[in-house]
């Protein structure tokens, strides 16, 4: 059994690796966006940004005098250890809470803070309000986004390289030929999950690698749990590969599959832009994805400096996807085109 798996794992490699435009693309395509966006954001937020430390989803903007200030953008808090980690981190420019007694959180480094909270103080004048300092190094928004554009650049690799090539080996009839073999349609599986495993993770390892030391990009937690979050997303996602592809017959279909998969994800997982000011229905339904665990274990670990443990849901979730999709994707495997 081993000796077949390490066959096709082998065959798959080399084929891979001798398509030098898809091998560039994978390697030229993250490195040119995080050069563009660091770029582009090199410069602080377009607006100032509230927190409300409150459990209501929705802020009643008609409340308090300070909700109906102009250039503004207030979102609310529900948890007070997560608004004042954001205060530290400048991702936050102040945390107000309403609750009796009336107090407030700013971060004395943070420019923006300041102007925050002169149109705090000024707006809330016959109020008694507490003030309390939170201090923090900024996460530069490059920071932020390194783990979304690593984990995009595997999500297409993985679907892509996984679930369309499938399809066209079982349209030009390489799968028929493959099943005349005393290979198994688990063991054909496993060879196409370990060899994406093996490529991708090399692939965003050196781009990792590369930003980080041409950006000097933030690392607080450990390298070893941040590898171990890259290798269970890297199988979920070419999991989900292999149960799109694991029936269809048709390249255009599985393009149009695929597609439907990872536009969702890229734009509603957080990639580009938190989901934290989205309405709470929004957020719910973007945890029906892998990549929204995936990255939110990797920016917990890169900003946070979590450990394993702590990320532990988020990592039981993507084994739970893992293994759903495997199972059904070797069920329903067809070898044949008809």
């Amino acid at each position: 059994m081993f000796k077949r798996i390490y066959a096709i794992f082998r065959a798959r490699n080399l084929e891979f690796l001798r398509d030098r435009g898809t091998l560039s693309w994978n390697i030229v395509l993250p490195i040119a966006l995080m050069l563009g966006l660091s770029f582009i954001f090199s410069g602080d937020r377009p607006q100032y940004t509230v927190g409300i430390l409150q459990q209501e989803a929705e802020i009643d903007l008609n409340a308090h005098p300070f909700l109906q200030t102009r250039y503004i953008e207030f979102v609310a808090i529900a948890d007070e250890a997560s608004g004042l980690r954001k205060v530290a981190r400048h991702q936050l420019d102040l945390l107000v809470s309403y609750a009796s007694p009336p107090r407030y959180w700013v971060n004395p480094d943070s420019p923006k803070g300041y102007f925050a909270e002169l149109a705090l103080l000024q707006a809330e004048t016959t109020a008694q309000i507490m003030k309390s300092s939170i201090e923090g190094e900024a996460v530069r928004y490059v920071d932020w986004v390194l783990p979304g554009i690593l984990a995009m650049n595997m999500m297409f690799s993985c679907l892509f390289g996984v679930g369309y090539v499938v399809v066209r080996y079982r349209k030009n009839g390489f799968l028929k030929r493959l099943r005349a073999t005393p290979l198994r349609a688990i063991e054909f599986v496993i060879a196409q999950v370990a060899s994406r495993l093996v490529l991708i993770l090399g692939i965003t390892v050196f781009v990792y690698a590369g930003t980080a030391w041409f950006l000097d990009t933030r690392m607080d937690g450990s390298y070893l749990a941040l590898f171990a979050v890259a290798l269970l997303g890297c199988i979920t996602l070419i999991s989900l590969g292999l149960l799109v592809a694991a029936r269809v017959t048709s390249e255009e279909l599985a393009g149009g599959l695929l597609n439907l998969a990872t536009w969702p994800m890229m734009m509603l997982s957080g990639v580009w832009y938190s989901l934290e000011s989205t309405s709470d229905w929004l957020r719910q339904f973007a945890n029906v994805f892998p990549l929204t665990h995936i990255l939110a274990a990797a920016r917990s670990i890169m900003l946070d400096g979590s450990s394993l443990a702590d990320v532990a849901p988020q990592l039981l979730v993507l084994a739970l996807m893992s293994a759903v999709f495997l199972s059904i994707a070797a069920g329903i495997f067809r070898w044949r085109a008809n």
